[in-house]
């Protein structure tokens, strides 16, 4: 239960800072959707990291 309530967290705070960025940085919009599509993909990869879909330390060898 403590590994769903830290994962809530941590998207919620991620949801925010990302928010924050986009409407108060002024910056291309372009840059914007990449950021957002970097920050995505991370967030994707860590939560299939966390429930152990996938193993990123298992790729170094």
């Amino acid at each position: 239960m403590t590994l769903l309530i830290h994962v809530v967290i941590v998207l919620i705070i991620v949801g925010v800072l990302l928010w924050m960025i986009n409407n108060f940085l002024p910056m291309a919009s372009s840059i914007k959707s990449i950021l957002n599509f970097i920050v995505v993909i991370a967030v994707i990869l860590w939560l299939l990291q966390v429930f152990g879909i996938w193993n990123f330390r298992s790729w170094h060898g």
